[in-house]
């Protein structure tokens, strides 16, 4: 059987066959099918089963390419080894936003596209795992296209200002000096997103607000778009303090990783204990990730394995 694809373009052709024909090869090893460009047509030969896989995907990376203008080598991976395909669940948007130089912010694994699904549509969301899975970086990007639609009035991000590991002692400055790199990157998420002058503007305005969790004591928080991120880092109390602050119009998204928590021994981490607490809840979503949604460098995933099997080991 053949399946022909036509293209519009040689950069869509290079994004299907990959630097140096990588992806052609991928598509040989992932469905066992031949693939050639002739004539402004991608060809795939083989079994009918076969092609009609490796053609869906082939479909997914030009549809993501026609979007964003760029398909970049992970993201291309991902599709032809898996990790990309029939993962979209119904409902989801198929683009979350625009970076600022124009790239679409899409998931990319079906981990991604349940909790962009969960983000669009439940007030409280959890979203758990390992580095590298976007946790933070879609929930800021839902966040920003809910802002941009007007169906919330604020954004509010939040940090435990807990130390990884280190005892960092008397650090000199003012207070917003001090807590900054502990921000730092949730305004690297934002950044991405947003023009700076105009996150300035929005942040002298109070349309969008980044700050340590012990500021969230006391307020009610409505109409807003509320993220707290290394939820991990936070104590029960905190926690339930954090969860009380979500006002009318809100949504509100706890993010974070169980398997590097900076507490001091023996305090019990706030986000292992909701998933516990609140497991069963009505209106609120977990959404677990694990090393196959990991997007980052590819060398992101193989720490993560190798600390997994360490673990298990010992």
């Amino acid at each position: 059987m053949r399946a022909t694809i036509p293209l519009q373009s040689n950069d869509e052709a290079r994004s299907l066959l990959g630097i140096a024909d990588r992806h052609a090869r991928l598509f040989r090893s992932a469905f066992d099918v031949a693939v050639t460009v002739r004539n402004g047509e991608l060809h795939i030969d083989g079994d009918d089963s076969n092609v009609a896989a490796a053609a869906k995907a082939a479909e997914e990376i030009l549809r993501r390419f026609r979007a964003s203008g760029h398909v970049d080598e992970q993201e291309a991976d991902l599709i032809l080894k898996g990790g990309g395909l029939g993962g979209q669940a119904p409902g989801a948007p198929s683009e979350v936003a625009r970076s600022r130089g124009g790239r679409a912010v899409v998931p990319r694994t079906p981990g991604q596209h349940a909790y962009v699904k969960a983000l669009a549509e439940t007030d409280v969301v959890f979203a758990i795992g390992p580095a590298g899975t976007g946790k933070t970086y879609l929930a800021v990007a839902m966040a920003v296209r809910m802002l941009r639609e007007g169906k919330v009035k604020r954004l509010i991000l939040a940090r435990p200002a807990v130390e990884a590991g280190e005892k960092l002692g008397f650090l000199p400055g003012t207070y917003e000096a001090k807590v900054n790199p502990y921000l730092r990157p949730l305004y690297d998420a934002l950044f991405d997103l947003v023009d700076p002058a105009q996150i300035r503007k929005f942040s002298d305005n109070d349309v969008i607000e980044v700050a340590p969790l012990a500021y969230m004591r006391g307020r009610t928080l409505s109409d807003s778009f509320i993220i707290l991120d290394e939820a991990q880092n936070t104590t029960p109390g905190q926690m339930k303090m954090f969860l009380t602050r979500m006002g009318e119009g809100s949504r509100l998204v706890v993010t974070g990783d169980i398997t590097q928590i900076d507490l001091p021994e023996p305090v019990g981490s706030g986000l292992v204990h909701a998933m516990h607490v609140l497991r069963d809840l009505k209106g609120v979503a977990f959404c677990h990730f694990d090393r196959r949604d990991i997007v980052r460098n590819p060398a992101v995933q193989r720490i993560v394995d190798a600390y997994e099997r360490h673990e298990e080991g010992s």
